[in-house]
This record gives structure tokens, sequence and C-alpha cells, in this order.
């Protein structure tokens, strides 16, 4: 089960920051997942559109130019980084989960990519995709149907993850609250891998380890890999017993 750290180290550093991306490298995560909005024409790391939410900013990220956002404090007088230098930052160490959160991102996102491969230690395995506007990877895997992209969703739908085997995804990006064993063993089915987000209480984490899912989003990395790793140990000897 492998451990993505939400918004970088989000529980112990401001979201989405540099700070947050250097303290989950530092907690050997298996993934870093980050935002990606579009600012005046630059792709940054932020969650929310409205910048109150995560910086000391009023407005739509939409609304302002990319040198006035730069003035803003994200958290412990750090600046909303951009895609480019949170990928420098990382420079191949772990698999980075990209989620689109505007439209408009995606070409300039896939010469960025490009440039990461090239410049910064990325292999095109090492990101995956993910956005709850599946329109944007569609678009992603109709310019490069090699790349990777998860399908976000909020609920559980009917038909379960058809939805993500029809965008061709790689794997299906579920909350936590309407994940099931049934929605599981579809998209394992399916050949996809189910990664379940927001995943910090403990009992969440011993839950999803019995469900089988392939990967949880955490805000506390560290806990996650020491209570999964406990688990293994736990099945290891069971085994043996057995």
């Amino acid at each position: 089960m492998l451990v993505f750290a939400h918004r970088g180290a989000s529980g112990h550093e401001p979201e989405n920051t540099i700070l947050a991306i250097q303290q989950a490298l530092a907690m050997k995560v298996d993934a870093i997942e980050i935002d990606v909005h579009l600012c005046d024409g630059e792709l940054i790391v932020i969650h929310d559109r409205w910048l109150h939410k995560s910086t000391n900013g009023t407005g739509k990220v939409s609304d302002i130019s990319f040198s006035e956002l730069r003035k803003l404090d994200a958290g412990k007088g750090q600046p909303v980084p951009t895609l480019e230098e949170v990928l420098v930052e990382i420079s191949g160490q772990c698999l980075v989960n990209i989620e689109l959160k505007a439209d408009r991102t995606v070409i300039p996102l896939m010469n960025l990519i490009n440039k990461a491969v090239s410049e910064y230690g990325f292999s095109y395995n090492q990101f995956l995709f993910s956005s709850f506007n599946h329109h944007l990877l569609f678009e992603i895997k109709a310019l490069n149907k090699d790349l990777n992209i998860g399908a976000l969703t909020a609920s559980s739908p009917i038909d379960y993850a058809a939805f993500a085997e029809q965008l061709n995804a790689y794997s299906v990006h579920i909350d936590v609250d309407f994940v099931s064993a049934n929605f599981i063993a579809d998209a394992h089915q399916r050949g996809l891998k189910v990664y379940v987000y927001t995943v910090d209480d403990e009992v969440d984490i011993i839950e999803m380890h019995r469900l089988g899912v392939d990967g949880i989003f955490s805000n506390y990395p560290t806990r996650s890999l020491v209570k999964i790793a406990h688990l293994k140990n736990l099945d290891s000897v069971d085994n043996i017993n057995h």
C-alpha cells in the first residue's frame, strides 16, 4: 500500500509549499500529491482557486498577476511555488501525482513534464495526472496515450469504476467515505489501481489495509508508513503461524 504525501507533508508544514515537499522527501514517502492551477500563464502549486484558503491574499488565483501572487504568504513565510520549482525540488526521487484543478493547464503541463524528464531526473512513469475534471484527463491521454492518469471521484457510482476504465486510466482515486469492498473488487477486475483520500486516522489505515487498496493519501505520511509497516509485519507473522 503506497503512501502519498497529500499536498506534501501538509500535516507538518504549510500545504503545497516547498517546505511541505522537503518534509515529505525526508520522510521517504512513496509519492507526493500536489495541486496545480494556472496564474497569469504560470503553472502554480496551490489547492484552491480562492487565495484566502491557503494564503494571506484575497480573491481568485485567476484574477491576480503572477508577480502579485509571489508576494503572498502561503504559511511560514513561504511563497506559492511554481510547479517547476516543486519538480526541481523532487528531481525524480519519488512518484508525483499532479492534480489538475483548472482548465487550460494541459498543454503547458505537458511541455513542463517533457522538460522535467529531460532535465530534472524524472521518467514519464513517475508522473500520475489526476483530476475531478475528466475532460482534462481525456485531453492528456489524447496527447500521450502512454502517460498515467488517475480518475478522481467523490462518490460511489452505480457502475463503480467503469468511468475510469473508459478513460483508459491507470488508477481510480476515491474518497475514504465512499470506498467499499465492491468498488475495490470492480476496479481491480478492470485492471485499475485504487488510491484512497484522505486517510489519516489509524482506524482508517487499518481498514484500507484490510480492504486491500493500493495506496492512500495522508497528511501525516510517517504515521501512515509506520502503521502500514506494522500491519505488514503482523501479516507476515500470521502467515508463518498458519
